[in-house]
């Protein structure tokens, strides 16, 4: 066994109190208990786990079980084959941990072998350092570390352990860009050919799998960094084979890139407009005509589902913007290229991918929308003028909850488009457009949520109308009209209702 001297840090006051709760439980039944994986890995690196992961010396699931009603947690089976379940730590009994505002897991494995033999079927070199629970009371405590973890660390390296650990489990390709994402490491280069040898495997893995992977990956800042390595890798078409016919597919000559760079750059532009990375031929005078306040930092980090935040579903978005370009694609007889129903086509084709995926019913919804109408913002006034308030109105009644997402995808996608061609006359104006459709948005008075003049029960006993289709096609006139300020009061509202119906009767 490989003991190394280590940068191990007393974990923090909360977290030892679990930790050593834990070790107490196993004591008196000399089970062996060891902590590994990511809070190890986190640990030596000076970053806060929220996730523990635990290998002991005896059956894992039925132990499980006994530890969630000791800590008054819920046993999750995770795979009983493997001999790993999950203990979920209940807030109300055991708190919310730091900022990250999330419950606690245990997640307990059967040990295979010994603890050498154990860490040696692992993934990668960093997350197979083990240290005894006994031990972890002790700053700079001896760490097994059998496959050279510590190393790697210090060269901010991700390594397979063996050619076969891809094999054993192929959600391994993608979870090696994530966790070199995340913690701003590099893949070691007989890793990286590894994972182009073997990147088809990807596609033996559930879905939910590759979703949550991929996700926690276009979370993690310089996203387009990551989506161009999965490519050069195979991994981005084998995940997106939709994809495939947008590389190298040819734009009008305003692009700067074919249509899968220009969908890559999106993303890199969705993170500058949204404050997250700096941009290499954008300086910070493009970010000063984009609105930006601590309501719009809030909408981007709501979590919408499974952890996903919008900011997530934007960049994922911004990827798929454009897939349905090539086979929209059609010449003028100018030679103009057109893509007529792009968007549209593209929405549709998106479900399909998000389905696959296994995303929620609103995060498909959600996506699917921006996409639908990545367009529209461009387009809700002429070239020197500004949007009129019953554009803005038809405008957010139709995206909804993603009309802000969709502005600032249409903003990346300007961006993106011309790249370092851009011309700042033409961005200030496009700019200006929008900066007063969010203000109109956000106004005290918003056309978006002004009260309701009248409703159905008012046309019904006040006009003597009966319930149906045109019923709600008059309430909707009506209120694209309060929108433009024609009418103001209820009484104003039922004489144009009445003035509308007599015109169509």
């Amino acid at each position: 066994m490989r003991i190394e001297s280590s940068g191990w840090k007393k974990p923090k006051k909360e977290m030892m109190k679990i930790l050593t709760k834990v070790e107490e439980f196993l004591a008196p039944h000399s089970i062996e208990g060891y902590l590994t994986g990511g809070f190890v890995r986190d640990n030596l690196i000076g970053h806060d786990s929220y996730d523990i992961d635990i290998v002991v010396g005896t059956e894992a699931v039925e132990l499980a079980r006994d530890v969630a009603k000791a800590f008054e947690g819920t046993f999750v089976p995770l795979d009983k084959a493997n001999g790993i379940a999950r203990v979920v730590l209940p807030e109300e009994r055991w708190g919310l941990w730091g900022e990250q505002k999330k419950p606690l897991h245990l997640d307990l494995a059967t040990m295979r072998g010994s603890i050498v033999e154990d860490l040696a079927l692992r993934d990668f070199t960093i997350d197979a350092i083990a240290i005894n629970l006994s031990e972890i009371t002790k700053p700079g405590a001896p760490l097994i570390d059998p496959c050279g973890g510590q190393r790697d660390l210090e060269a901010g390296v991700v390594r397979a352990i063996s050619a076969e650990a891809f094999q054993r489990d192929p959600v391994r390709l993608l979870r090696a860009l994530r966790l070199a994402a995340e913690c701003n490491f590099s893949l070691a280069d007989e890793t990286r050919a590894q994972i182009k040898n073997q990147h088809q495997l990807i596609t033996q893995v559930a879905a939910e799998r590759v979703c949550d992977e991929f996700c926690r990956l276009l979370a993690v800042p310089k996203a387009a960094t990551w989506l161009r390595l999965l490519d050069e890798l195979g991994l981005l078409l084998s995940i997106f084979p939709e994809l495939a016919p947008t590389k190298g597919a040819e734009q009008p000559k305003e692009h700067f890139w074919d249509v899968l760079e220009h969908s890559v750059e999106t993303v890199a532009d969705i993170e500058f407009l949204l404050r997250v990375e700096g941009f290499g031929y954008f300086d910070n005078e493009i970010l000063t005509s984009v609105p930006w306040s601590p309501v719009l930092e809030e909408h981007f980090e709501e979590e919408i589902a499974g952890g996903h935040r919008r900011k997530t579903l934007l960049k994922l978005a911004g990827l798929l913007h454009d897939i349905a370009k090539p086979q929209t694609r059609t010449i003028e007889e100018s030679g103009r290229m057109r893509f007529f129903g792009h968007a549209q086509e593209g929405a549709t084709i998106t479900q399909g991918i998000m389905e696959r995926l296994r995303f929620s019913v609103r995060e498909k919804e959600m996506v699917q929308k921006i996409i639908e109408h990545h367009l529209r913002p461009g387009q809700l006034a002429g070239e020197d003028e500004l949007p009129t308030k019953r554009a803005i109105y038809r405008y957010f009644r139709d995206t909804g909850d993603v009309g802000i997402d969709t502005i600032f995808l249409n903003l990346a996608d300007h961006l993106a488009t011309r790249g370092p061609n851009l011309e700042i006359k033409e961005w200030r104006r496009h700019t200006r457009s929008v900066s007063h459709v969010l203000e109109e948005r956000f106004s005290e008075v918003s056309v978006v949520s002004q009260p309701k003049l009248i409703n159905g029960h008012d046309l019904i006993d006040i006009l003597g109308m009966s319930p149906g289709p045109d019923m709600g096609r008059l309430l909707e006139a009506v209120r694209e009209a309060q929108a433009a300020g024609e009418v103001t009061t209820r009484d104003e509202a039922l004489r144009f209702v009445h003035k509308l119906n007599t015109k169509q009767s």
